[in-house]
């Protein structure tokens, strides 16, 4: 029921992009005949133009860095990252080398399907064929980078930090939001304080975490660094969490009661679905948690469970760096974070407004 309200919001929000070129012109057809007809004064036109300019000036200057690196990825060599000499707004041989070394070949794998008879002996093997849809050596690339790898290890780590950390999160919001019970203002201390805990204690901890994992043996453990990213991520999201219900009326609540509903209805049939902006921000939140962080990932984990942040860094040599490359590896890694702000943005506006953090 909620992810199904999320989806159709999500291809709402496709379509408003889709249509958002024809509209504009549409509305600025109208506000040219508003003006010719004497609705609409000049001067007000004048200033929302003036406005829009100086946005897009203020957009271009914020995304100037993203373009920057682009622009090295495109370039082949990448030297425009180190030397302003080297810089041009467009690359003079641009390639797509470096994107195709950091994706590698895309194969889609034969597989073998079994179909058996019932109450027979008999069964019959399918073999599907394979798909080669990128071969990376038609684009002089002999050796592709471990992105996939990389790209697997932090979903085994994003997925398990948000599964365990939501199903803790929602409940704790609930209860903290919605129920009164012994020591309930000091627990909402305690989470308030650990949401500022930082800098020379962040350091100890992270020691006697290190030293704990390792003498139980999984400190090279993908879940055991999702227990540990759930568990940082609990405290800020449950209080962020329990501020956006606190703002959902409680007459809500009550009127399901009276119709019979169970406190588990309630919370699943109101409180939830009428949570989605609070809960989409705290969901992109917690998955930023396990997918971007980068220190303790790099001092658990072995080489073989690397995660996207970590393999980056990997390649940044003591005396040279693939600068197109390693270019090319974080806009790869960052489009798909750039890409849930986009399509999330309205979300997490609401959600943050609403729970009295805006500003």
């Amino acid at each position: 029921m909620l992810l199904g309200a999320i989806a159709r919001k999500l291809s709402e929000d496709v379509k408003t992009v889709a249509t958002m070129p024809a509209r504009t012109i549409r509305k600025w057809s109208y506000t040219v005949q508003a003006v010719r007809r004497g609705e609409l004064p000049a001067s007000e036109v004048l200033k929302v133009i003036l406005s829009t300019i100086g946005a897009t000036l203020v957009v271009l200057a914020l995304l100037f860095p993203i373009y920057w690196i682009l622009m090295a990825a495109l370039s082949g060599s990448g030297s425009s990252l180190y030397t302003s000499e080297s810089f041009s707004l467009l690359p003079s041989d641009p390639t797509i080398q470096p994107f195709i070394w950091v994706i590698g070949d895309l194969i889609v794998p034969a597989y073998s399907i079994s179909v058996g008879i019932p109450f027979t002996d008999l069964a019959f093997v399918f073999q599907t064929p394979g798909i080669e849809i990128l071969d990376a050596s038609d684009y002089g690339v002999d050796r592709p980078s471990e992105f996939k790898r990389f790209l697997w290890n932090s979903l085994m780590v994003a997925i398990p930090t948000v599964l365990i950390a939501m199903s803790l999160i929602i409940p704790a919001a609930y209860a903290l939001s919605r129920r009164k019970f012994l020591f309930r203002r000091k627990i909402l201390f305690l989470y308030v304080l650990m949401t500022q805990v930082g800098g020379g204690l962040g350091v100890a901890l992270l020691i006697g975490m290190y030293a704990l994992y390792v003498q139980f043996g999984i400190n090279d453990s993908k879940l055991a660094l999702a227990v540990y990213y759930a568990a940082t991520a609990v405290p800020f999201n449950t209080w962020l969490l329990k501020t956006y219900m606190d703002g959902i009326p409680v007459s809500y609540e009550e009127a399901a009661v009276v119709d019979g509903a169970p406190p588990w209805r309630v919370v699943t049939e109101v409180i939830i679905p009428m949570s989605t902006a609070g809960l989409a921000t705290v969901f992109i939140f917690v998955f930023l948690t396990g997918w971007t962080e980068f220190v303790v990932a790099q001092t658990l984990l072995g080489t073989e469970n690397y995660t996207l942040p970590v393999g980056l860094y990997a390649m940044v040599d003591e005396y040279s760096i693939p600068w197109a490359r390693f270019s090319a590896f974080a806009l790869t890694f960052a489009s798909p974070i750039m890409l849930a702000y986009l399509f999330a943005q309205r979300y997490i506006e609401g959600g943050l407004s609403f729970s009295g953090m805006e500003g």
